[in-house]
């Protein structure tokens, strides 16, 4: 084809252009105005309004196991889920102390003094989110969990009780103790659907292994994705008082570089984390855009030294292991020097953050600093151990101990390999096993024995578990230190033989006096004194520090507190408010257009 026949559009414009250059006039070719350069603001697509009826909270763990009455689940979320699914007939007040919840009770008071009597009267509307009733089989069904199954966390005041009484179609509750109990304001917290719990295959531990069968607070569980690590909470429909703000809550686990990541660029509102100081360092650099406040939980790491144990039996071997220690040492490991540092615990009965804490620990004591070798061969020495080839040998047997931690639990793991290095420094070798909850707290702490009082030595030596701490500190001496009997109940037969504290710890000669405290007949301040002296003399347990969370907040979420004293922020979270700010304010105005410039 030849060039005279070339019809293609661009021909016409190129001759034109050669025309229009040869000219010396420009205003020949006014009809092609020079192209319009545009400066290099960027385009702007406007982002996606945000949900101003859901708030999406941060956090770093995420574990299965809710029940918040065993030491097994003990965690910041079961906390959180606790205080916004489940019914407490009293909750901390803004100092601590327990205060009537009315949107369950309308009433609870003791009514008799011989026997010790309180009744309970429940709102007629208060229900369960599946229809069923809050009523007295749930006080009932938590009394009989409380005072026999294994690994559950300050129930010293439910095995006073004798029995518990439904009136009036179970919204008048009568609960009758054996002994007077001033502590009783504690008792039934995060109630549980006995409906739906008592006869479920494992209702008591297996029902709540990753969910909640039904909720009794101003929010239900929609779902929990432990593996992809989300826990979203929707307003409940069935809440017979105040409504939540929220639609919803959504917990949204990540590692502490992406919790500050999302805080700065607005996708997460709030975030509750547990940070070292590197993290502290981050989140400090947010600057104002956030507010930044220490919760103290009611927890305290410690180490148990159990003597259960036959290779601890001896009150000289457990001191000659706690000399051992590098306890500074072990809570640098455990809180990497974040807020948690700060909350040492040098008490037995106290937690740091509590009203009425004061530091019992003696100086100079083992286990009170750092390691202090001399101490420890002299004590092995009065046990009637010999140094050979570098190991303590008595009878023939070399002392090598177990250390017991939760499974994927920290910090308590981290502390626990941290313990076994210092122990190998004494020639004291130690191996660390984890286990899960259940069994770590169940077969392995709080064996059945055969006779009451005289526990079977379960293999643990070394316990690094959590304390629980509660507003009535008799009831944590109780619990954690005091005898336990079958004659704990009217009805001797209904416990098994030997549910023993944590430490499997008993001194029949300080147990009148933990039971003077806890029924009242003693002020705990006079028994205290010569409680705390006693249980460091006696080295069954070398408290670490508090765990404590930060809590971060944009302030496009207004409501948000620390909450009451060992609460947590969430108690207060069905009045939580999301606003729009000015910059996620989706009512905003778009960015303006790039100006043309010749």
């Amino acid at each position: 084809m030849g060039s005279s026949g070339d019809k293609r559009p661009g021909r016409p414009r190129r001759l034109l252009a050669l025309l229009c250059a040869a000219l010396t006039g420009a205003t020949a070719c006014t009809n092609l105005p020079p192209p319009q350069l545009v400066t290099t603001t960027p385009s702007v697509t406007p982002s996606k309004p945000p949900n101003l009826t859901e708030v999406v909270v941060g956090i770093d763990t995420l574990h299965r196991g809710f029940n918040p009455h065993t030491l097994a689940d003990q965690s910041a979320l079961t906390t959180t889920l606790g205080a916004l699914l489940l019914p407490s007939v009293h909750r901390p007040g803004p100092d601590g102390a327990p205060v009537l919840d009315r949107t369950i009770a309308s009433s609870a008071q003791v009514v008799k003094a011989e026997p010790f009597t309180v009744s309970y009267t429940l709102r007629r509307d208060a229900s369960w989110s599946d229809g069923a009733p809050i009523a007295a089989e749930d006080f009932d069904y938590l009394w009989q969990q409380m005072r026999t199954a294994p690994g559950v966390a300050n129930a010293a005041g439910y095995r006073l009780i004798s029995g518990v009484a439904s009136r009036d179609s179970g919204k008048t509750v009568e609960v009758t103790f054996r002994k007077p109990y001033p502590g009783w304001r504690s008792l039934f917290t995060n109630l549980l659907p006995a409906h739906l719990l008592k006869d479920a295959p494992g209702g008591w531990v297996g029902a709540m292994e990753d969910s909640f069968p039904a909720s009794g607070g101003p929010f239900t569980l929609k779902s929990v994705d432990v593996d992809r690590g989300e826990v979203i909470l929707e307003r409940n429909d069935r809440y017979w008082d105040q409504p939540a703000v929220l639609d919803r809550i959504v917990l949204r686990k990540s590692d502490h570089n992406g919790l500050v990541s999302a805080l700065r660029s607005g996708n997460d509102q709030v975030s509750l984390l547990r940070p070292d100081q590197i993290a502290m360092e981050s989140l400090n650099e947010l600057g104002k855009t956030v507010s930044l406040t220490t919760v103290p939980r009611p927890t305290v790491v410690q180490l148990l030294l159990r003597p259960a144990s036959a290779r601890l039996a001896d009150s000289r071997v457990r001191a000659a292991v706690a000399a051992a220690v590098d306890r500074d040492a072990l809570i640098t490991a455990g809180t990497g020097n974040g807020p948690s540092a700060q909350l040492r615990a040098d008490a037995h009965v106290y937690a740091p953050s509590q009203s009425g804490y004061r530091p019992t620990m003696p100086a100079g004591i083992p286990g009170s600093g750092k390691p202090d070798l001399a101490t420890v061969e002299r004590l092995m020495v009065e046990a009637g151990y010999t140094q050979q080839a570098g190991a303590w040998m008595r009878n023939g047997q070399q002392l090598n101990l177990i250390i017991a931690a939760p499974a994927d639990n920290e910090p308590y793991v981290t502390v626990a390999h941290q313990l076994q290095r210092q122990l190998a420094g004494a020639s004291i070798p130690a191996r660390v096993v984890t286990s899960v909850g259940d069994q770590l707290y169940g077969d392995m702490l709080s064996p059945v024995t055969p006779q009451p009082g005289v526990p079977v030595d379960s293999g643990v030596d070394i316990a690094v578990v959590p304390q629980v701490f509660g507003d009535d500190p008799a009831t944590v001496l109780a619990s954690n230190y005091g005898c336990w009997t079958e004659t704990d109940s009217a009805d001797s037969t209904s416990i098994p033989a030997g549910r023993p504290n944590p430490a499997s710890f008993c001194d029949r000669a300080l147990q009148p006096v933990i039971d003077g405290a806890l029924t009242g007949s003693m002020p705990l301040a006079d028994a205290l004194p010569g409680i705390e002296a006693a249980l460091w003399q006696q080295a069954i347990s070398i408290p670490l520090f508090q765990l404590s969370d930060t809590l971060v907040a944009r302030p496009e979420v207004t409501g948000v507190t620390a909450g009451p004293p060992l609460a947590g922020p969430f108690v207060g979270a069905s009045d939580w408010k999301r606003v729009a700010t000015e910059r996620t304010s989706s009512s905003s105005p778009p960015p303006p257009t790039p100006t043309p410039t010749k």
